[in-house]
């Protein structure tokens, strides 16, 4: 009785599909856990091009090095390995033991921020934070805010309570130094203290199919500015990146660039999961600035700001990157 009842069900459902999508199936031994992975990341990845990466050759290289003698850690590593040929901060592999990370898109570069540096001699342990912003006049009457993460939830009132303190400065230096991204809501937030009109803050595509090349046409999204009850900003204002900035910090950037702001991944991330149960999370939706520039390899500072943390100098309370930010702002030609 089951068995006909079952068949009259898919004998109705069936004329009711215009195509059928085959479902990819693998074995659960660690071959069939590496093609799923392989395959995974080729059908939804969207920075081949970019990275100049050779899926196929990458596939080449290392399926030979799996054996069925392979267990947990070792064929996570390995898998590991294969991730960080792509060299992204969005790709992670993660399982019930460990998470993999490719970090040498920041660690192989000097460190060029010191919290403590702008605590201690800029700030003199004198500040106050309010949704994860941390906020103070400096010297010459210009506000600083530090955001050292966009997964720190940020409300509008939060912006009008740290803007009100700012209301007397010549201007105000937003410092994201080293923050790794988060919420990109948080980014829209900020945003609209910043802008008079709605504006064009940039595009988005999505993967159409399994092709490298496969992608939809750039979707626009926009900001708009807080109403006529909050605080808005119309003064001067630098925004501070390094080589760690990332993600939604990224996105934040290429949207200020074009509100005459000076700064330093950002990829839509896609999650899915391989037979064993591990699971994979890349970059599956690039994302392009107002101006249609892809923003993957970060954004190029303002001309003539492009400047370092003078490692001397730190070593007795002066940060190189802030003081010219201060002086930028101070400048008649601002």
């Amino acid at each position: 009785m089951g068995k006909s009842v079952s068949a009259i069900i898919l004998a109705c459902v069936l004329p009711l599909f215009t195509s059928c999508h085959e479902v990819e199936e693998w074995d659960q031994d660690v071959v069939g856990n590496f093609d799923a992975l392989w395959t995974v990341v080729d059908q939804h990845y969207c920075f081949f091009e970019e990275k100049d990466v050779d899926w196929d050759e990458v596939y080449r290289r290392y399926r030979p090095r799996v054996t069925s003698e392979m267990r947990g850690l070792e064929f996570f590593n390995l898998c590991a390995q294969m991730l960080d040929e792509l060299k992204d901060g969005h790709v992670n592999l993660s399982s019930s033991f460990k998470t993999s990370y490719y970090r040498k898109w920041w660690s192989d570069y000097p460190q060029n921020f010191d919290e403590r540096l702008v605590e201690q001699y800029y700030l003199r342990f004198d500040y106050s934070t309010v949704g994860g912003i941390d906020y103070a006049v400096l010297r010459d009457n210009v506000g600083y805010m530090r955001y050292p993460s966009f997964s720190y939830p940020v409300g509008h009132s939060a912006i009008d309570a740290i803007l009100s303190q700012f209301a007397l400065c010549k201007g105000i230096i937003i410092d994201i130094r080293d923050n790794g991204g988060g919420d990109m809501t948080n980014v829209g937030t900020i945003v609209s203290h910043f802008i008079g009109e709605r504006i064009l803050a940039g595009s988005i595509c999505h993967k159409t199919g399994p092709g490298h090349n496969d992608f939809s046409e750039p979707y626009p999204y926009y900001y708009d500015p807080v109403d006529n009850s909050r605080v808005r900003w119309i003064k001067p204002v630098v925004v501070l990146v390094n080589r760690s900035t990332f993600s939604a910090a990224n996105n934040f950037v290429s949207v200020m660039q074009y509100l005459h702001t000076i700064g330093g991944g950002s990829g839509m991330p896609f999650s899915s999961e391989i037979p064993c149960g591990w699971g994979v999370r890349m970059s599956a939706c690039p994302v392009y600035d107002a101006r249609g520039l892809a923003t993957e390899n970060g954004v190029d500072p303002s001309e003539g700001c492009e400047v370092d943390l003078d490692p001397v100098l730190a070593l007795t309370g002066t940060d190189t990157m802030l003081d010219f930010a201060v002086a930028r702002i101070l400048s008649d030609d601002f």
